[in-house]
């Protein structure tokens, strides 16, 4: 046993010198070759070369400055909306609008306080193709069709004549009064006016979202003021081009008049059908993705993006682009994507348009401090009470032609709460933005001017119109879930009045709605719906899509819901 482990010890120590051998022969030869290759590497590649020491720790913040700052400031807006809500006395108080603004205010001034210059944060590009498009997508795709279409006749007039009426009122005006001795201001010309009136009529749909979500209106009110605030985008873009270039050219013709009324029919049409056109081709893409459920969310976002950028490469009106198309794309691609999809479309459009939201008003905190401003008192005291007095004379106006034709009336009471919800925003300010310095040598003042009104809009009627609507006793919105009954009663009264109008011989809404369902049932569902789907009647759907509802919730309570026992089973149903 002795003499085992002496051999197999010697046989160890044998190897282990002649491994050491070996390596020593092959540094050598190593060491050889790279002598003879090259026999100073340092002075020859670099002569003037001195070793430093290996950097541990470097500092390149040049290198990821634009995505850092920009996590940093959705990071800020992300914790300033949260702790708004942590504190239920102050947000039931003051609109979050109003104090994002503040915030914005607040970090402009520390930046201007450091001895910093304070970036142009919210420039026209920034808003109109990153934080505008999410806050309108969300609209389009949850925008309540059936109030929207009752009521379409309506929000057009307010959109249409009353944008139209407000923006010559105020700009005519402002003409007027800028030619009063002592005011200074004989320099501004009409056009200039006009456009000025063009930008600072138009309803804001960020600002009424973030306000009119807040005090819980009653439905009709908040589809009047949103559905204005969503339609007349077209007016303003229309308008804002046609005073632009009138102001170039110097004189305006009667054949510019009537192109202007052309181009505001392509610019909304042209916009309606763009969006319709990229909401088809995604529900129809959305037929093909039964297989690959993890990109169904990329197609919604995707194509109402590029909805958007075709509508304004042609200077066709996005907003109309990408309400027309989050419109007819979602029955569609509801049908097709999976549950968690949809969930995920839902959640995911929320999160980026209330973070675009956030943003946009810290932005025009920190542009208010940033910009120069040329304050005349003359012309911003004019403008905000000529917006006032004109939002009222218009909604007052067309509410007397407008009842006329209406089954159910506006009231006074909903007359002042739409005069009163007329609010601007960041859209006028980024137009105002827009404004070319050679051609609109006033252009500080407008601009100073558009923040003023937004200001006193967002903060003034903001901050009022939810104790005010208090105080009237206005109607507020009944969160009540829909019921497989109320469906039933509602089919039943769109038959019976479709069947009304069929034997009056006349046709009104309801003959023309029920034709495009039979068209759409028959020819359109059969293209974009995948599987059988398509042959579901729309009560059936319903009640599909209730049940699913009820069973998630019961999942996700742990199984403490008991479901009502007024829901049919699924053999009486069928």
């Amino acid at each position: 046993m002795s003499v085992r482990v002496a051999l197999h010890s010697r046989s160890f120590l044998e190897r282990g010198l002649l491994l050491l051998v070996i390596l020593i022969f092959l540094e050598g030869t190593v060491l050889t070759l790279g002598a003879a290759s090259s026999p100073d590497i340092s002075s020859h590649v670099h002569p003037n070369y001195t070793k430093k020491a290996f950097p541990v720790l470097s500092l390149d913040y040049h290198h990821i400055q634009v995505p850092f700052e920009i996590s940093l400031w959705v990071l800020l807006a992300s914790l300033m909306k949260l702790g708004f809500h942590l504190i239920p006395q102050l947000s039931s108080i003051v609109p979050e609008s109003c104090l994002l603004i503040v915030v914005g205010l607040l970090v402009g001034g520390l930046i201007k306080l450091a001895g910093e210059e304070v970036p142009p944060v919210l420039d026209s590009n920034l808003f109109f193709l990153c934080l505008l498009p999410p806050i309108i997508l969300d609209a389009g795709y949850f925008l309540p069709i059936r109030p929207f279409m009752e009521n379409i006749g309506t929000i057009l007039m307010f959109a249409v004549v009353g944008t139209l009426w407000n923006a010559f009122f105020v700009g005519g005006l402002l003409y007027a009064v800028c030619q009063i001795e002592g005011t200074y201001l004989s320099q501004v010309e009409l056009l200039p006016c006009l456009l000025f009136g063009s930008i600072i009529s138009a309803v804001d749909p960020v600002a009424v979202l973030a306000v009119f979500e807040e005090i819980h209106i009653n439905e009709l009110l908040h589809i009047l003021v949103f559905g204005e605030s969503l339609l007349n985008d077209a007016v303003t873009v229309v308008l804002y081009h046609l005073f632009e270039e009138y102001s170039g050219a110097g004189e305006v013709t009667p054949m510019d008049v009537v192109l202007g009324v052309i181009c505001f029919l392509i610019v909304s049409l042209g916009g309606i059908a763009v969006g319709a056109i990229y909401g088809i081709l995604a529900a129809f893409t959305s037929r093909f993705t039964s297989h690959t459920r993890v990109i169904e969310p990329l197609f919604v976002f995707v194509y109402s993006y590029m909805a958007y950028l075709s509508a304004e490469m042609f200077h066709l009106s996005g907003i109309m682009a990408l309400i027309a198309c989050g419109a007819v794309m979602r029955p569609y691609v509801e049908a097709n994507i999976s549950h968690k999809s949809h969930t995920t479309v839902k959640y995911f459009l929320k999160m980026w348009s209330s973070v675009s939201e956030t943003l946009i008003f810290i932005f025009l905190g920190v542009a208010t401090v940033a910009g120069p401003h040329a304050w005349n008192w003359t012309f911003v005291s004019v403008t905000v009470i000529l917006c006032l007095v004109s939002r009222v004379i218009g909604v007052v106006g067309l509410t007397f032609i407008i009842n006329k034709f209406r089954i159910v009336k506006l009231t006074t009471k909903d007359q002042f709460i739409v005069a009163y919800g007329g609010l601007r925003g960041a859209i006028a300010f980024s137009l105002g933005y827009l404004l070319d310095k050679n051609l609109f040598p006033m252009r500080t003042m407008f601009l100073t001017a558009i923040i003023t009104e937004i200001f006193f809009t967002v903060f003034v009627q903001g901050m009022t119109i939810k104790p005010l609507v208090d105080l009237l006793a206005v109607k507020k919105k009944q969160e009540a879930k829909r019921s497989i009954n109320e469906e039933i009663h509602t089919q039943f009264l769109d038959h019976l009045l479709t069947g009304i109008e069929d034997i009056c011989g006349h046709y009104g809404h309801h003959h023309w709605k029920d034709k495009l369902n039979r068209f759409n049932k028959k020819y359109i569902k059969k293209c974009l719906i995948a599987g059988e789907r398509y042959k579901e009647p729309q009560l059936i759907a319903f009640y599909h899509k209730m049940e699913f509802k009820q069973a998630i919730e019961l999942v996700e309570s742990g199984g403490g819901v008991k479901l009502p026992s007024a829901v049919p089973s699924q053999v009486s149903m069928q």
